[in-house]
């Protein structure tokens, strides 16, 4: 067994400690004993090269709650500081990789409290999706409250272990896939963890974007992330729609004149859109892959189940990454050039003048007048005033529907041109609060506008013969 000396080192002029070394041995092991006495006459002052000279040949120095720790037999090792006195137990590699499994742990719990108590008391993120180094609890949790939302969870690609003296360091990179948008994203890692209060934490984490190369994206998957987007208007909620969009984003929309480039301007355009129920499907797509941005051009149709039309239309996404996750920086939609407006039969033409007449049946004055275009003219049956917009239109609906009007075509006529189509001839109506029948003479003139039919033009008159 081997026999140690205690060595009494004077630490200023009021405080010092006992520490324990053995003899110099070359391949005796490391004591850390270590406890305090009052100074006395016997006591050896301490040089920086004395304590680095009694360092050297193996012995740990405490001051205060910082324990100086030379590590095991041997020479030329480095010393760490270890918080609370506590000397650390030895770690394998396996060990160390070990320590991402329990922060990726955390993170699948969702919560960021327990995220942010995997590290330090003294810590340091430098996070993947924000400028702000987060240094304290509260910064942790704020950047976790955020990234939790896309329910990462990740896998080490490649990784160097590092072992030293109460620390361990893991770099390398990592893949994280995103639960709540099914997206992958390579990034660079660096964790260094220290011990303390009884466990390995993490001290440093610095996280960045691989820097070189195109985006970490195959050509499916940009285009499926159309349907992310489609998946969204499936929804029915503008919201959802518009969040889909980034920061920054410019959307020019197929049926607006208004550019939208912030949320709310997207929002406000998908509450009308979303009206139809519409649902597309890409019809032809090429796709261009950048670093950092990816983009798919082509030409997409849109069936809208509100009215069973369907849309073709031209289209470009460009997408950027923001906050982990695939988002829109630019979308442009616009109507097909050559006869870009769809094609319609006779007997569609015919059936425009049952979603008018159904209209009538709900007795809703707002329903039947958002049947007419925007610049609609309507010169109606007992009304010598011409109604042009929407507020002048329902207020004649406002009277005519208390009658419970409705409607059907004796004898039609149809003429269908490019973007317009003409429907004239006669109907009867049956007013359901009298049981009267009335018959008149019509006109409806139909164009193409936010994506279905509407009545350009309606002009009803009654049977001039009964007063002649």
């Amino acid at each position: 067994m081997m026999k140690f000396q205690p060595l009494l080192i004077l630490l200023g002029a009021t405080a010092s400690h006992v520490l324990s070394f053995p003899l110099l041995t070359p391949f005796a092991t490391t004591t850390r004993r270590v406890s305090s006495v009052a100074p006395t006459s016997s006591h050896i002052p301490t040089t920086p090269s004395t304590l680095l000279s009694s360092t050297s040949r193996g012995i740990d120095v405490t001051l205060g709650n910082q324990v100086l720790v030379n590590g095991s037999a041997g020479f030329g090792q480095s010393p760490a500081i270890i918080s609370g006195g506590i000397v650390p137990p030895k770690l394998t590699e396996k060990e160390v990789r070990a320590l991402f499994q329990l922060w990726n742990d955390a993170l699948a719990t969702g919560d960021s409290r327990i995220v942010a108590r995997r590290y330090s008391s003294d810590p340091i993120l430098l996070p993947t999706v924000s400028d702000i180094p987060r240094t304290d609890y509260d910064g942790i949790k704020d950047y976790f409250d955020t990234f939790l939302k896309l329910q990462p969870q990740g896998v080490i690609l490649d990784g160097k272990i590092r072992i030293g003296n109460g620390w361990a360091q893991d770099a390398g990179i990592y893949e994280f896939t995103m639960g709540a948008t099914g997206a992958k994203v390579k990034a660079r890692y660096s964790f260094v963890y220290l011990y303390e209060n009884g466990q390995w934490k993490i001290l440093h984490h610095h996280s960045s974007q691989m820097p070189e190369g195109k985006a970490d994206i195959e050509d499916a998957q940009v285009r499926n992330l159309f349907y992310l987007w489609n998946d969204a208007l499936d929804t029915l909620d503008s919201d959802l729609v518009a969040r889909r969009y980034a920061k920054n984003a410019v959307l020019l929309p197929t049926v607006s004149d208004t550019p939208r480039t912030d949320y709310a301007g997207i929002k406000d355009y998908f509450d009308v859109f979303l009206k139809l129920k519409p649902q597309g499907v890409i019809l032809e797509s090429f796709v261009t892959i950048g670093d950092g941005w990816c983009k798919d051009v082509g030409i997409y149709e849109f069936t809208m189940r509100a009215n069973g039309n369907k849309v073709k239309a031209r289209y470009s996404f460009v997408y950027v990454k923001e906050d982990g996750q695939w988002k829109i920086a630019h979308h442009h939609s616009s109507a097909m050039p050559e006869g870009g407006t769809p094609k319609i039969t006779e007997e569609q033409v015919k059936s425009l003048f049952h979603l008018w007449n159904n209209a009538l049946a709900t007795l809703d004055s707002d329903m039947v007048a958002r049947r007419y275009a925007k610049n609609a003219v309507l010169l109606p049956t007992v009304s010598d005033k011409p109604r042009t917009d929407y507020a002048s239109i329902k207020d004649y609906f406002d009277v005519f529907l208390k009658n419970k009007p409705q409607g059907t075509i004796l004898e039609s006529y149809v003429q269908v041109g490019n973007g317009w189509c003409k429907d004239v001839g006669i109907y009867e109506f049956t007013m359901g609060a009298t049981g009267d029948r009335v018959k008149g003479r019509y006109s409806f003139v139909y164009t193409y506008e936010d994506g279905e039919w509407k009545i350009s033009h309606h002009h009803s008159s009654v049977m001039p013969e009964a007063y002649l």
